[in-house]
């Protein structure tokens, strides 16, 4: 497939969560065309198996080369722990790149004399010690801190993210967190970004460096596309929405998470 300047980046997530991923993109490249796929239909995506996991993800991963984009953005937790080989295997000269590795490089690069870095994310992510991993290719010598906060997603969606349910929630989660010298604290999930307001203020400690995956994996392609000559230098670029379902309140939903609103969404039959 022919890659040029003018191609869009294609970005997807199990779910409404990525939109934090495409906020960040839409930020660090303000000229890129990007087109957005959830999984809304078939999310989440934690609770399945690897293997259906893959099947989805290579649906969509054909969804998006189809629309001839310049760049794969996994968004999705899940998918990047699980099978991003078999995305970058179908890609083929695409580039793909993932919040996982993203966010375990900005991590990685900033660690101090502590040498500790701590992730939350949900409990797949946690699970699959997708972070450690990462970290550790990078830098063995690095400790990794991970502890699941799984209500922090139905919280995000409800649009909790300051009032005292919220504030009560991260303190439960992250109580712990506040013994540990970390260097910095990895939001391993896409809803996650809409707490970092919040998470910051638990914390209260300048030390500590709160890594956004999101906007991580934006700085990332930003780096990416400006070696391969693919940026693209116009003013205001498109944004287009697709989904396999558009359950309800989706919009307001989506328009949360990015911060500003959404002229059309699209729905795909991907079954």
């Amino acid at each position: 497939m022919k890659l040029t300047a003018s191609s869009p980046i294609g970005i997807f997530d199990s779910g409404i969560g990525g939109l934090t991923v495409v906020k960040s993109v839409m930020k660090s490249l303000p000229g890129e065309d990007i087109i957005y796929f959830g999984d809304t239909a078939r999310v989440p995506y934690g609770i399945k198996s690897s293997e259906t996991v893959k099947e989805y993800s290579l649906q969509i991963t054909d969804f998006l080369l189809k629309k001839k984009v310049k760049a794969i953005l996994i968004a999705c937790n899940t998918v990047a722990a699980s099978c991003k080989n078999e995305i970058v295997a179908k890609a083929g000269n695409v580039p793909v790149l993932d919040v996982v590795t993203a966010g375990s490089k900005a991590a990685a690069a900033i660690v101090k004399k502590e040498n500790l870095i701590g992730v939350i994310g949900t409990l797949a992510t946690v699970g699959s010690a997708a972070y450690e991993n990462a970290i550790k290719k990078i830098d063995p010598s690095v400790s990794v801190y991970s502890k699941a906060c799984p209500m922090l997603v139905p919280l995000a969606e409800e649009g909790w993210i300051d009032n005292e349910i919220a504030v009560k929630t991260i303190e439960l989660y992250l109580n712990d967190f506040r013994q540990k010298p970390l260097d910095a604290l990895i939001l391993g999930c896409t809803h996650y970004p809409l707490f970092k307001d919040s998470i910051s203020s638990f914390f209260n400690n300048p030390d500590m460096k709160i890594i956004d995956s999101a906007d991580s994996i934006a700085e990332m392609t930003k780096e990416l596309l400006s070696s391969k000559n693919l940026l693209n230098k116009s003013e205001k670029g498109l944004f287009n929405c697709y989904v396999s379902d558009k359950p309800q309140r989706f919009q307001a939903l989506a328009e949360r998470f990015l911060g500003q609103s959404i002229n059309r969404v699209e729905v795909v039959n991907m079954r």
